[in-house]
């Protein structure tokens, strides 16, 4: 399962602190990074999102609460959907019927 993991910064959050902390937990061998499918920064800083493949909720938890006292996440499950035009064909198909 895929997750869109969602992050804003709290107002105390340094870039000195963040950089600090993920490369603690990369020496932990927490942050998982094959599971990492994309991490992505919001031009200015402070925000971003991550998309992080676990079927397990709970292993998702413990690769986000190292940084809840840094980052406040946002975390919904993602569904991929087939091409477009195969969800256009599929609503054609609904509304033939």
């Amino acid at each position: 399962m895929l997750w869109h993991c969602k992050f804003k910064w709290h107002a105390h959050t340094t870039v000195e602190a963040l950089r600090r902390r993920i490369l603690e937990q990369d020496s932990a061998g927490t942050n998982q990074p094959n599971r990492i499918r994309g991490w992505y920064d919001l031009a200015g800083g402070g925000a971003g999102f991550m998309l992080i493949e676990t079927d397990d909720p709970r292993e998702l938890t413990d690769m986000l609460q190292p940084y809840m006292d840094l980052l406040s996440w946002d975390v919904h499950a993602v569904v991929e959907q087939p091409s477009y035009e195969a969800i256009v064909e599929s609503f054609r198909e609904k509304a033939d019927s």
